[in-house]
């Protein structure tokens, strides 16, 4: 049984109130061009600082302002940049074939091929180094070094936890968790991910494992002890089976 949390347990709640949204989306509507603008964004932000939805709640920042409506013409393109969009990005998300020297993925987009349709992703945040389930991919892009990047959602969260992560890199298809009766695929050597418990939030950590004391299993199930070297900090810790997510490559293993 997959015990593994589909998402962040703390949320990020949105500073904007309801009217400031629907202020912002018709502003966008109508000077679409023009809404980026970092003095445009100043003067918004002043206006919602100063009105009475505003009261008791913290100031208006112009650069949340600008960072909603890059978001909005991210995942919006106009019809014209669309049509330009198409002719210049190569689809190179066909398929999700993996690539077994970084396990990283490509993204599916649109139809999705029959026997990928059950797959399931996951991306690497840059705010903490954690990996969190994947919900929805909403556009890609090309950086100068040709490097393909994508703006993910992840589940649970909504647009203003929206981050681009390197594809290549950062995404892969989910990590499973593993049977009691199926701890023995576990190698030293594997890449896992670990969960840690915190007061505030859930997460899996990716680390790798060092050592592996098999134990005799009870009516509590595996009872085997991994050490882990978290390949963030380099710190190590002791952990039982519950608390790990593999690779999928290793639920091929006899």
């Amino acid at each position: 049984m997959d015990l593994r949390p589909r998402k962040r347990q703390i949320q990020t709640i949105s500073g904007f109130t309801q009217a400031e949204v629907e202020k912002m989306e018709t502003l966008l509507i109508e000077s679409r061009e023009q809404v980026c603008d970092s003095e445009v964004c100043k003067k918004l932000a002043k206006t919602f600082t100063r009105s009475k939805g505003r009261a008791g709640k913290p100031i208006a920042k112009w650069t949340e302002v600008q960072a909603w409506f890059q978001n909005r013409l991210v995942c919006y393109p106009s019809k014209d940049n669309s049509a330009e969009a198409n002719q210049k990005l190569p689809d190179y998300t066909e398929g999700c074939t993996l690539n077994k020297a970084n396990e990283s993925s490509h993204i599916p987009k649109g139809q999705k091929d029959p026997a990928l349709s059950d797959l399931e992703f996951e991306a690497r945040s840059s705010k903490d180094g954690a990996w969190y389930d994947i919900d929805t991919f909403i556009t890609h892009r090309f950086l100068n070094s040709e490097e393909p990047e994508a703006l993910v959602r992840f589940v649970g969260f909504g647009l203003g936890e929206d981050e681009w992560v390197n594809v290549r890199k950062a995404v892969r298809e989910r990590s499973v968790a593993l049977e009691n009766s199926e701890c023995n695929k576990v190698q030293v050597g594997d890449i896992i991910l670990c969960f840690q418990e915190g007061k505030d939030e859930e997460k899996y950590l990716e680390a790798q494992v060092i050592e592996i004391q098999k134990k005799l299993h009870d009516i509590r199930g595996c009872r085997c002890l991994f050490v882990i070297r978290y390949t963030g900090d380099d710190t190590e810790e002791t952990i039982r089976l519950r608390r790990m997510c593999v690779r999928p490559s290793i639920l091929g293993r006899p």
